[in-house]
């Protein structure tokens, strides 16, 4: 999946309401591996352009190929080491008497990491985070996930599982487990899936995505390009990122993320992003790539834990997941950073009952800036349905507060479409409406 984010170099800080676009070519794996001769990869960009792309599962057979790869390396390290090794004794040899090399006790903390550190974080969520292979009618794919109950709950991403047939889950001691979909979310790109036969597992602690400060560490864990169980660190970013991605059907996904350069690849989409504590603060979802590269570039995005939570227990104890309504309607073509402009107000919606109308322009949601209608949709999205939020709205230049009680429906599908030059949010259905409220 990739294409031009708006401005790449934008600093990141906290706040920031930039967003990062990924629409996609195989989000969700629909058909995550290329024809025979062909690139599982989406063409290079034109050069210079900043691309992006999907966390998304890993293709099976990559496993394969970057086994072939290592082996190769070990191969000729091998070699080279014989062949060292043998000039070392040969030197050795002439010198009097033998050599001894030992080795310095081994630390405690190399068993019991010190509470904060990484080694810490890692040792209490590994356990809890799993390798993901899915079935889909074409080939396969891989990501991962991270249990979320003793009895085999996983929560992970829902590109990991769309369209698949089959699910096989590996946990960190090799287990396999046979899987299905609970329930997904597709407009949060989350989704629960449950082992076959599993009891006594080991569940991460979820955090609290709202305390996490900028330059925070964090760690994220998961099996990119199939190699599980891999821990990478670095810290937040940036916070209410938006995250726009184009799911298997075409349709936009857009989210509230938050950003990382704790090096994330394709393959960690569902694993965990973890603080300090070894509580889990996001989902590992998207990452930034640039010109013909598709690895890690230090822009990496995952869903807050705090929306993930929410939507996950509604899966868990409904099979279905909610999305907020607000019941408006603007376009995501224009990009001036002036804020949301109101194009159509939904007779009977909650924006309508709070008194917004056509020509307003919305510039925050709470305390959060809103730069465009995409920034809307992800501020709106990072509220349940229900909630009391706060618009700041700009009227024939004057600003003004609104209060507005957001309705709610379920959540089945990411109904936006981005198709045509002139494009409204969501094609006139958003992931939180129709638009912002209606049916889908």
């Amino acid at each position: 999946m990739s294409d031009e984010p708006r401005e790449p170099g934008r600093d990141a800080s906290a706040g920031d309401s930039r967003t990062a676009q990924f629409p996609a070519s195989s989000y969700g794996g629909q058909q995550p591996y290329a024809p025979p001769g062909g690139s599982f990869f989406p063409p290079p960009p034109e050069q210079g352009t900043p691309t992006a792309t999907t966390a998304m599962p890993a293709p099976a057979r990559g496993r394969r190929g970057v086994g072939a790869v290592v082996a190769a390396a070990l191969i000729a390290g091998l070699v080279g080491g014989g062949a060292g090794f043998a000039g070392a004794y040969a030197l050795l040899d002439d010198r009097p008497g033998g050599t001894t090399l030992t080795s310095a006790p081994q630390s405690p903390n190399a068993v019991n990491a010190e509470p904060g550190t990484v080694t810490a974080a890692a040792q209490a969520v590994l356990p809890s985070t799993v390798d993901i292979r899915a079935t889909m009618a074409q080939g396969a794919a891989e990501g991962s996930g991270v249990i979320i109950t003793e009895n085999g709950d996983i929560l992970t991403n829902n590109h990991v599982v769309a369209g698949s047939r089959r699910i096989t889950v590996t946990l960190q001691d090799g287990t396999r487990y046979p899987a299905t979909v609970v329930g997904t979310a597709p407009s949060y790109d989350i989704a629960v899936i449950r082992l076959e036969g599993a009891s006594g597992l080991t569940p991460a602690a979820l955090g609290n995505s709202s305390s996490l400060q900028v330059g925070q560490p964090v760690v994220a864990i998961g099996s990119p390009r199939g190699l599980t169980g891999t821990v990478t660190a670095g810290i937040v970013s940036a916070q209410n990122r938006t995250v726009t991605v184009q799911d298997e059907n075409g349709d936009l996904v857009v989210y509230n993320g938050l950003q990382t350069d704790a090096p994330i690849n394709q393959g960690n989409s569902g694993g965990p992003l973890v603080n300090l504590d070894g509580q889990v603060v996001g989902i590992n979802s998207a990452i930034e790539t640039a010109g013909q590269s598709t690895g890690n570039i230090g822009l990496g995005f995952a869903i807050p834990i705090d929306q993930a939570r929410r939507v996950a227990e509604e899966i868990m104890n409904t099979g279905t997941a909610t999305k907020p309504v607000l019941g408006v309607q603007g376009s995501i073509a224009a990009d001036t950073d002036d804020g949301a402009q109101i194009a159509l107000v939904q007779p009977g919606s909650p924006a309508e009952a709070a008194g917004l109308r056509e020509g307003d322009v919305i510039t925050k949601v709470g305390d959060a800036n809103v730069a465009d209608f995409a920034d809307l949709m992800a501020r709106i999205g990072a509220h349940a349905p229900g909630e009391r939020v706060t618009l700041t709205v700009n009227s024939g230049g004057a600003d003004r507060t609104v209060e507005v009680t957001l309705g709610s429906q379920p959540d089945q599908s990411a109904t936006t479409s981005p198709r045509g030059g002139s494009r409204t949010p969501f094609g006139g259905q958003s992931p939180f409406g129709n638009p912002f409220g209606g049916g889908n």
